[in-house]
């Protein structure tokens, strides 16, 4: 009997304990990346009552939601992204709720820890916006005629060519073509002049009999000089019997403009997200993209041992079971960019074991009730005689 009282207290202590765990479940089931636990139980020495062995963490994934935020990341399958503190100690989580800070470094919105990313050798890297949030200028090296000129139009002037030199400012040019068929068939005498008026360079263009730009005659190098910097322009009118170009058709209208091809001034990133391989990809306008760092995740060979510190990270992971690798590479998930994942906590699961918490807690305080009725009965008994 007094062994039974023994048996039924250790069940309160551990029902008890197993609610903590599923108070702390339901706590949670909104906190992103947070993973749910059980708590097991164990038999004491055989036959003297039970103790919470440990608890285990839940592996299955939590819901993805999306946020709209480019910075936000879910993983969709394995692996956990990896944080550094300002130590160096190295702590994972599910949750990529993230920031750039005021340093250009993407942090982890809660702990302000570095999110890592992984280079081309297998390191583990910050990713720094600040080497990524402008492009340096890009000097104008080639401008493309398209269109058409109908043959016998004297004189045709191209205005507004932008053309940007080494330090990224914008000129504007005007290209004169002036027939010179009755020297040379199909020939053109080009004038450039910048943006006062002044001629800056000429050459000669032609075309062929299809109408297309002649072999040999097809471009020509324009000499431009800014701020005592010389930059050399091809003025090009397209490949020799290619219609996608310059032209000289008859039955047709004078249409022929200029295409800038390259250059620019200082860009600035207009669009910033993370592909499904966890790659940053930086937008600075319609024609101009860059690759920034790669998210690095983490996986390990038994997750379910992990134990979760501040509700969303998992702390003092050894390095004996732990893989890291590229998202979508082996074991690893791919990333959602935009999204975060939820909790892994199911209400339902948590409410069918507060029931059967409930019943073993009430048996087992029925069981302690009955024992000490049994054992003052013997007391009673013995007085009695």
């Amino acid at each position: 009997m007094f062994q039974a009282l023994f048996n039924s207290l250790s069940g309160l202590f551990s029902f008890s304990r197993s609610l903590d765990t599923v108070s702390n479940n339901v706590s949670n089931m909104n906190t992103p990346g947070f993973r749910g636990s059980d708590t097991f139980f164990e038999n004491v020495n055989g036959g003297r009552g039970t103790s919470v062995s440990g608890e285990g963490l839940r592996t299955t994934p939590g819901d993805v939601r999306q946020t709209g935020n480019a910075t936000d990341l879910a993983i969709d399958g394995n692996g956990f992204f990896i944080l550094r503190d300002a130590d160096g100690n190295l702590h994972y989580t599910r949750a990529g709720q993230f920031r750039f800070d005021d340093q250009g470094f993407l942090v982890d919105s809660v702990t302000g820890f570095q999110v890592m990313a992984i280079d081309d050798v297998g390191n583990l890297v910050e990713i720094d916006l600040d080497a990524y949030r402008t492009l340096p200028p890009v000097a104008t090296t080639e401008v493309t005629l398209v269109g058409n000129i109908v043959p016998g139009t004297p004189t045709h002037v191209i205005n507004s060519v932008r053309v940007y030199d080494t330090n990224g400012n914008m000129h504007t040019l005007r290209v004169t073509l002036t027939d010179n068929t009755a020297v040379t068939p199909g020939s053109y005498l080009v004038t450039v002049a910048d943006e006062t008026g002044a001629t800056v360079d000429t050459g000669e263009l032609r075309f062929g009999l299809d109408g297309t730009p002649a072999p040999g005659f097809n471009s020509m190098s324009i000499d431009l000089n800014y701020q005592g910097v010389a930059q050399s322009v091809t003025l090009s009118m397209g490949a020799p019997g290619s219609f996608t170009g310059a032209t000289r058709l008859a039955g047709s209208s004078t249409n022929m403009g200029a295409r800038v091809t390259d250059g620019h001034g200082v860009l600035g990133v207009t669009e910033l997200s993370f592909d499904d391989n966890g790659v940053m990809q930086l937008v600075y306008s319609a024609s101009e993209r860059r690759e920034g760092p790669q998210i690095a995740l983490a996986n390990f060979s038994n997750e379910s041992s992990l134990e979760l510190s501040g509700g969303r990270l998992v702390s003092g992971a050894g390095t004996e079971n732990r893989t890291i690798g590229r998202p979508g590479d082996a074991t690893f998930g791919v990333i959602a960019g935009g999204s975060l994942e939820m909790s892994n906590v199911d209400l339902t699961q948590e409410f069918a074991d507060m029931i059967i918490i409930q019943r073993g807690y009430q048996a087992s305080s029925r069981v302690m009730t009955v024992s000490n009725e049994m054992i003052e009965q013997l007391y009673n008994s013995t007085r009695g005689g």
